[in-house]
């Protein structure tokens, strides 16, 4: 698993890019960072590329990370706007996005580039 964080070359959101195989501990550390990022330069949108990764964590798992690994981190903010691009093909992300909802995160997966951008940029 590697990463990178960046912001936009508009100043508008920040780049967590993965890739490998995400589990819950190095998604954390992620947007731990990330987080810490967006609230030094001011900023609380997005856009995480998932799209050379994989979610290997059962539901079980899953479940668990929304709902109780993330509260234990208020750095990580539930107000931020998520945009998780994954590939066209890809669905090994697709029930997180239920669990983000369902614990209070603006978390939408989109597997179109422009329409997370236009997602974030609303």
């Amino acid at each position: 698993m590697s990463y990178t964080i960046s912001i936009s070359e508009d100043g508008n959101y920040i780049i967590l890019k993965t890739v490998g195989e995400i589990t819950s501990s190095s998604a954390i550390k992620q947007n731990l960072e990330a987080h810490d990022l967006g609230k030094k330069s001011g900023i609380s949108k997005f856009l995480v590329d998932a799209t050379e990764s994989r979610n290997n964590n059962s539901v079980s798992e899953n479940y668990k990370f929304a709902h109780s690994d993330l509260q234990m981190f208020p750095e990580i903010s539930k107000s931020a706007r998520v945009a998780i691009l994954v590939s066209p093909d890809g669905h090994s992300h697709d029930f997180i996005e239920t669990l983000m909802r369902n614990a209070g995160h603006n978390t939408t997966i989109f597997r179109d580039r422009e329409k997370a951008i236009n997602f974030l940029l609303k």
